[in-house]
């Protein structure tokens, strides 16, 4: 019984989704871009004492990472100003940590 109906259930959506398929105009096709796929951007700026890297999204500055090349210095975040990210650090308003140095203890 659960065959016979499973049968029938799929040859319905074979029926329905072939002329659905056809009937879809090459203009109604949403681009890449309004897709929401987001525009990277990585950038490396290096010179005799550290290396910087910057990630932008969708022109927004997500991610800036310094590493030291002098002595055995960790890597360090910069803080930016997105909204994704809670920049609080009870010392005053709520962009107070914007600019501040951090470096990752536990990086998973």
């Amino acid at each position: 019984m659960h065959s016979k109906l499973a049968l029938a259930v799929l040859a319905l959506g074979a029926a329905c989704t072939a002329p659905c398929v056809a009937q879809v105009a090459p203009e109604a096709a949403p681009s890449t871009t309004e897709r929401g796929e987001p525009n990277v951007k990585r950038t490396v700026t290096e010179d005799g004492g550290a290396r910087i890297d910057e990630l932008r999204v969708r022109g927004q500055t997500e991610r800036v990472t310094v590493t030291p090349k002098l002595g055995f210095r960790k890597p360090y975040e910069i803080i930016t100003g997105n909204a994704g990210r809670d920049t609080f650090d009870g010392t005053g308003g709520a962009r107070s940590a914007v600019g501040k140095r951090v470096w990752n203890v536990l990086d998973f």
